[in-house]
């Protein structure tokens, strides 16, 4: 027993005596590599070739990261972009009623020029009204207006829009009107042929897309697309005012008369904003007054029809 540990204690000092002495002999030669390298540079060449064959491992080590970075930096990008388009979804909208407003301020502006342009041409007082109201009974076409006679309405006035005459004012309130439209079977409006000069008198028929042109004797010189306007008898519609175009002629069953069918010229069911209009003092005076006669020039100096030079 004492023996065999005697044998194994040197054998395990013999084996450590070999590796100290390896040992040494590594770091000597690791000494004489490290002084040839910084002498002669002698393992530059296989120190870039060594970093070249670890490269691959460098990139298989590295990859994980680059995989987690990727990830982290496609998922900001997504979540900026989600951010950035639901921005400009909320500013698309926005822009797009914005250009709704303005485009129905744009041709409300444009209606109102065309009421005012119209009623100019033809040298008439204008006042703008709005419609509050609109009544719904079947068998009468009336609206309520905003404005009444504290801001100057009366009763008989007419009432036109851009493209012709929407009726006239038959009673007045301190803040309201109420006005019958053209298209009610109750009113009736004297207009002349435009292109002939033919006088009638045109009803309404209850529809705002139709009046009629009743009892035409057949001798008279109306056509199919002629177009009517108000005459300026009866003293409430001023002359000049679009009405309608006929559209057909048929003959009366009960009597030999022609009874034409007229397109109203106004747009009695869509129309938002209207003009009372009446004739304008200058334009009701008649023609202007011939200057006076100078006070140093006499009456005999006037040259007769019968004077000589």
């Amino acid at each position: 027993m004492t023996i065999t540990g005697s044998n194994s204690t040197t054998a395990l000092f013999a084996e450590g005596g070999a590796g100290t002495l390896r040992l040494l002999v590594y770091l000597a030669l690791a000494l004489a590599l490290m002084v040839l390298d910084h002498r002669a540079g002698y393992l530059s060449d296989v120190r870039r070739l060594a970093g070249v064959a670890a490269e691959p491992l460098y990139w298989v080590a590295s990859a994980p990261g680059r995989v987690l970075g990727a990830a982290r930096k496609a998922f900001s990008d997504r979540q900026q972009l989600n951010a950035q388009n639901a921005d400009l979804r909320e500013r698309l909208m926005v822009s797009t009623a914005q250009l709704g407003r303005l485009q129905s301020v744009q041709r409300e502006n444009q209606r109102l020029r065309q009421l005012l342009d119209g009623a100019q041409a033809q040298h008439l007082d204008v006042q703008l009204v709005g419609i509050a109201d609109v009544d719904l009974d079947p068998f009468r076409h009336r609206v309520l207006l905003d404005q009444g006679s504290l801001r100057g309405v009366r009763t008989g006035q007419s009432l036109i829009d851009a493209n012709g005459v929407v009726g006239q004012v038959i009673d007045v309130s301190p803040l309201n009107a109420t006005a019958m439209l053209i298209s009610d079977p109750s009113h009736a409006v004297p207009v002349r042929v435009v292109r002939s000069g033919v006088r009638a008198i045109v009803f309404g028929t209850g529809r705002v897309d139709q009046l009629r042109l009743p009892n035409l004797p057949p001798s008279a010189d109306v056509q199919v697309g002629d177009e009517l306007a108000t005459s300026g008898f009866g003293g409430i519609f001023p002359a000049g005012l679009a009405v309608g175009r006929v559209t057909s002629l048929a003959t009366d069953e009960t009597n030999p008369f022609i009874v034409a069918e007229v397109e109203p010229a106004a747009r009695l069911d869509r129309s938002g904003e209207l003009l009372l209009v009446w004739n304008s003092p200058a334009a009701a005076s008649g023609p202007p007054e011939a200057p006076p006669i100078p006070d140093n020039v006499s009456s005999t100096d006037t040259p007769d029809s019968g004077a000589q030079p």
